[in-house]
């Protein structure tokens, strides 16, 4: 078996537990880049919106360029996922390719060019939403929380042991969350409109 093949059925099966384990249903999956991973999510869960995380994908691209090029090329990106529309950002991205940074950086453009499929799904969300799914930053910073303290402690003798450590370090990592309230609300406002009974189902 090919490498690409089983990655695939790892994620595949990764995904499957999950299911297996009660999440149901996914809305909107943020991905990074990883992969195939797309392919697996919509294998697993066909009713999901895959969406690039915007801000892995900035990162990307400027990974490609020189220090002191990155701040005027992260510039010129700006009006590309700042726009108010698809068909905007279309415009916007077609634009950068052929400005000056577009020109000296013409794997950028062709970079979001090859992931403009799972770009595009988040201009048709209203700002509210647009705002929790920018970045999975967040969920990146939990996630290495949780295996520091995992990694630091050890040994488990049972299961229910982990889970309680797991349980006590995100009611420690909630305190420190910064997203305001009023935001959060907004935004299932939003969500709520946007997925009907899939959302409020979810969180009844």
């Amino acid at each position: 078996m090919d490498r690409a093949n089983r990655g695939r059925q790892v994620l595949a099966k990764g995904l499957n537990e999950l299911k297996n384990r009660g999440l149901h249903d996914i809305l909107i999956a943020v991905v990074d880049g990883l992969r195939d991973f797309p392919e697996a999510i919509e294998a697993v869960y066909p009713a999901a919106q895959i969406q690039t995380c915007i801000v892995h994908l900035i990162r990307n691209s400027l990974n490609l360029a020189s220090w002191k090029d990155r701040k005027p090329l992260a510039g010129a990106l700006k009006p590309i996922y700042q726009a108010a529309t698809a068909e905007a950002a279309a415009v916007a991205l077609d634009a950068f390719a052929q400005s000056e940074w577009g020109r000296k950086f013409p794997t950028v453009a062709a970079r979001w060019q090859r992931q403009w499929e799972q770009v595009i799904p988040f201009f048709a969300y209203p700002p509210e939403v647009r705002r929790i799914i920018y970045t999975t930053n967040a969920i990146e910073s939990m996630h290495m929380q949780l295996r520091k303290i995992v990694k630091n402690r050890g040994h488990f003798p049972t299961d229910e042991a982990a889970s309680k450590l797991l349980y006590l370090a995100l009611r420690n990592i909630e305190k420190d969350w910064k997203m305001p309230p009023i935001t959060w609300r907004r935004a299932v406002n939003q969500l709520a409109i946007l997925f009907g009974e899939r959302f409020t189902n979810a969180i009844s």
